[in-house]
C-alpha cells in the first residue's frame, strides 16, 4: 500500500487557514473583486452558449427547405460520435479504445477513493478525472451503438460511396467550415441529446485536463519538491494518464472542435470555485488549493490569472486538433473524414 500512497512520511497535508465562516472573510474588497471575475467569466460563457450553441438549430430550421445545408460549427452529426477519423479504421477500434480507457480510469478513481477516502472529490483534479471517466463510459456506449448501426446498415455500398464523395469535398480549400450539401435522399442524421452531451464533455475536458496537469506539474510539483514531499503512484497517475487517454481518443475520433465551447470549460471551473465558496462559507475547512484562499491580498490576482489561463490551456488542445487535421490531410487525403 505504501507503493500507492508513498507512505506517511513527507506527504503533503493541507494547512488550516483563517476561519472562513465569518462575514468579515467574505465581505471585503478581495471577495468583491474575485466575485466580479467569476460573474464576468460566467456571463461571457453564457453569452457564447446562447449565441452559438442555439444558433445552429435556429439556422437549420430556417434552411430546412433550401438546397444548402447549414454545416455551422455548432452542429454535430450522429456518425461523427462513433466513426474514427479515417475510413480505413473500423469503428470497433475506437470502441475498444474507449472501453479500455473507461475500465482503467474507473479502477484508478475507485482505488484512489479507497486509499484516500471520499475527501478526494474535494479537488478539481478528481472532479476532472471523474468527468474523463464518465466521458469514456458514455463514449463506449455510443460507440457500441455506432458499431451496431455500422454492422446492420442497409445499402452499405451506397453509404460508402457517399462517404467517398464527402471525403473529396472536405479536401477543398474551404472544407474546414463547409462540408458540402447533403443528399436529401440520404441526409445525415443530427446527433441526439447524448451526442451533444458527449461533444460538450469532450471540449470541456480538453481545457480542464490541460489546466489540471499544467497547474500540478508547473506550480504544485516545484513547490512540493522544495518542501521535500513525496509524490506517490496515485498522484502521478491522476495527473498524467487522463491526458494520455484523452489525447489518444482525440487522435482516433472525428469530433469537431468549435472555439465557442470554451464556454463550457469556463463554466466547469466556475462551478467548482462556487462549490468551494459555499462549502467554506458553511464549514471552516482548509482550501484544496492555496491560491483560492481569499484571505491573501493577492487572491484577486490569482483568480484573474487562473481565469486568463483558460485561454492558453484551451488553445493548446486546439493546436493539437489543428495539427491532427493537417497531418491527416497530408498523409491520408483520400481517407480523412475529419472536419474542424
Amino acid at each position: 500500500m505504501d507503493f500507492l500512497t508513498g507512505g506517511s512520511k513527507n506527504t503533503w497535508q493541507p494547512v488550516m487557514g483563517p476561519d472562513t465562516t465569518t462575514s468579515s472573510y467574505w465581505l471585503n474588497w478581495r471577495g468583491l473583486l474575485c466575485c466580479v471575475w467569476i460573474l464576468t467569466a460566467m456571463g461571457i460563457a453564457s453569452y457564447l452558449i446562447t449565441k452559438y450553441e442555439g444558433a445552429s438549430n435556429q439556422k437549420s430550421r430556417k434552411r430546412e427547405n433550401e438546397d444548402e445545408v447549414d454545416d455551422y460549427g455548432g452542429v454535430l452529426y450522429d456518425d461523427e460520435i462513433w466513426k474514427p477519423c479515417l475510413k480505413g479504421i473500423h469503428p470497433a477500434w475506437l470502441m475498444s479504445y474507449r472501453m479500455l480507457a473507461f475500465i482503467v480510469l474507473l479502477i484508478l478513481i475507485i482505488l484512489n477513493a479507497i486509499v484516500d477516502g471520499g475527501s478526494i472529490f474535494y479537488y478539481y483534479t478528481q472532479w476532472t478525472f471523474t468527468l474523463v471517466t464518465i466521458y469514456f463510459g458514455i463514449g463506449s456506449l455510443l460507440s457500441m451503438y455506432g458499431c451496431y448501426q455500422h454492422h446492420n446498415k442497409a445499402g452499405g455500398d451506397r453509404s460508402e460511396g457517399l462517404d467517398e464523395e464527402q471525403a473529396e469535398i472536405t479536401n477543398l480549400p474551404n472544407a474546414a467550415k463547409f462540408v458540402g450539401p447533403n443528399d436529401h435522399k440520404h441526409p445525415r442524421q443530427v446527433a441526439g441529446i447524448w451526442g451533444y452531451v458527449f461533444q460538450i464533455m469532450f471540449q470541456t475536458l480538453a481545457g480542464a485536463v490541460v489546466l489540471t496537469d499544467c497547474v500540478f506539474w508547473l506550480i504544485m510539483v516545484p513547490f512540493l519538491t522544495i518542501k521535500d514531499y513525496n509524490l506517490n503512484f496515485l498522484i502521478i497517475n491522476m495527473h498524467s494518464i487522463n491526458a494520455v487517454f484523452l489525447v489518444g481518443d482525440t487522435a482516433l475520433n472525428s469530433l469537431r472542435f468549435p472555439w465557442f465551447r470554451i464556454a463550457y470549460f469556463t463554466l466547469w471551473t466556475c462551478i467548482f470555485v462556487i462549490f468551494q465558496w459555499i462549502v467554506h462559507a458553511c464549514i471552516a475547512l482548509w482550501w484544496p488549493y492555496p491560491f483560492l484562499d481569499l484571505s491573501s491580498p493577492f487572491s484577486p490576482i490569482w483568480y484573474l490569472l487562473l481565469a486568463l489561463l483558460h485561454l492558453p490551456c484551451y488553445g493548446v488542445f486546439a493546436l493539437v486538433i489543428k495539427l491532427k487535421h493537417c497531418l491527416l490531410s497530408k498523409w491520408f487525403p483520400d481517407s480523412n473524414r475529419y472536419i474542424l
